[in-house]
């Protein structure tokens, strides 16, 4: 049977998101991005707070671009009756409702699990917290760099001082596990016939994250040392310079086992005596005399071109990378060559896009627009049963 590439999994199913910032944004994304309805639930005028991170993205919030495509978005300011109203009437048809409201949010306003479950038994309900709904900091506020710093991630990364990841890691890691958590959760309720209750925080989700050097560090022992772009462990792997100049090329390089290690002494270094020398004649000691053998290296790569080096390291089998800039990266021959990047429409006019990791042979992906804030208003009402003039009226009180 020839597949439908326009069939995917979560067709006809809906999800009800009231969210903001990276975490939730970046699960529903996903859940859209399989064929899921997802309706973002935003307050009216000013919408979700990313909206005005930036506006490095032809105008647009980058941040808001990258976690929002795929979506309607419905404008309701809670704190009034009939927009609450609404609300419940999307959530009793939903199959997915999502939150990441500040701590206690859900409970004060009747949408905790226990209340939404009696009304709409089949419903899946995900609470994405900072540091979860029970213990002694659940109330605590959460953003992504703290939760690096209480993840112990800051304690591993950098060098002479720590440094924070480029991305948002934590909410990455709370938005894909939720992700995962809600695609289990509907294969469960697809045996059952009944919803369930996820809470994924943001705190467990990146102390997940962190097990290699949590085992590292396990019964007391000293944890991974920072080290830039070096490995704790394996040497040598990270950047090395083609120059002493600031503006002299960098490369990166990883030699993962013993043969490697000669390979690269005898066929990139040139040197049969290094590949002899005691000093690094196994990874544990190349690790312990590190600032020696980096020494070693760069003064070899002094000099050298840096894509004929990376073209002599390939030839060798010696993993190793350029170092991109973001431009480059737009630009990068392999992304390029694997077709990944499309276009989505946004109120800015069409941008560019990178397709959704996971390509399946028997389905294609959805790509709809980032939406205007409160741009599928006058469709949902409609959809729900409001006439035009009742709809009126309801923007005309700022209920939506």
């Amino acid at each position: 049977m020839q597949s439908d590439p326009d069939m995917r999994p979560l067709d006809g199913l809906t999800v009800i998101a009231l969210e903001h910032a990276i975490a939730a944004p970046l699960c529903t994304r996903q859940l859209a991005e399989l064929g899921a309805r997802v309706i973002k639930i935003e307050r009216p005028e000013v919408g979700d707070f990313a909206r005005h991170y930036d506006d490095r993205a032809r105008g647009l919030s980058s941040h808001f671009v990258w976690v929002n495509r795929s979506k309607q978005s419905l404008t309701l300011d809670l704190k009034q009756a009939p927009a609450r109203d609404i609300l419940d009437k999307l959530i009793a048809r939903a199959d997915v409702f999502v939150q990441n409201l500040a701590p206690g949010a859900t409970v004060k306003l009747g949408l905790d699990y226990a209340t939404l479950r009696d009304k709409n038994p089949q419903l899946i309900v995900c609470d994405i917290s900072g540091y979860g709904s029970t213990g002694p900091q659940a109330k605590r506020k959460a953003y992504d760099l703290l939760i690096q710093a209480e993840a112990g991630f800051l304690g591993i990364t950098g060098g002479d001082e720590p440094a924070k990841s480029g991305i948002s890691i934590a909410d990455i890691a709370a938005g894909t596990q939720a992700h995962s958590a809600i695609l289990a959760a509907l294969l469960q309720r697809g045996k059952t016939q009944r919803g369930s209750h996820i809470e994924i925080s943001m705190l467990e989700s990146m102390a997940d994250w962190m097990g290699y050097p949590l085992y590292f560090a396990h019964d007391g022992a000293a944890p991974p040392p920072r080290t830039g772009t070096d490995h704790a462990s394996i040497y040598p792997y990270g950047q090395f310079r083609l120059g002493a100049e600031e503006s002299a090329e960098s490369i990166l390089l990883g030699v993962q086992n013993e043969r490697e290690w000669q390979v690269f002494c005898t066929k990139i270094l040139r040197d049969l005596d290094l590949a002899k020398d005691p000093q690094f004649s196994s990874n544990s000691q190349r690790s312990t005399n590190r600032v020696r053998l980096r020494q070693l290296i760069e003064s070899c790569f002094e000099g050298r071109d840096g894509a004929q080096l990376i073209t002599e390291l390939e030839r060798e089998g010696i993993a190793c990378a350029k170092m991109n800039t973001l431009d480059e990266l737009w630009q990068h021959p392999q992304l390029r060559a694997l077709k990944r990047f499309v276009s989505v429409d946004t109120e800015a006019g069409p941008i560019d896009a990178l397709l959704p990791p996971g390509h399946n042979s028997e389905f294609t992906h959805a790509l709809g627009p980032v939406p205007a804030l409160g741009a599928d208003n006058h469709a949902i009402l409609t959809e729900l049963g409001f006439d035009a003039q009742t709809i009126t009226a309801l923007e005309g009180s700022a209920a939506v």
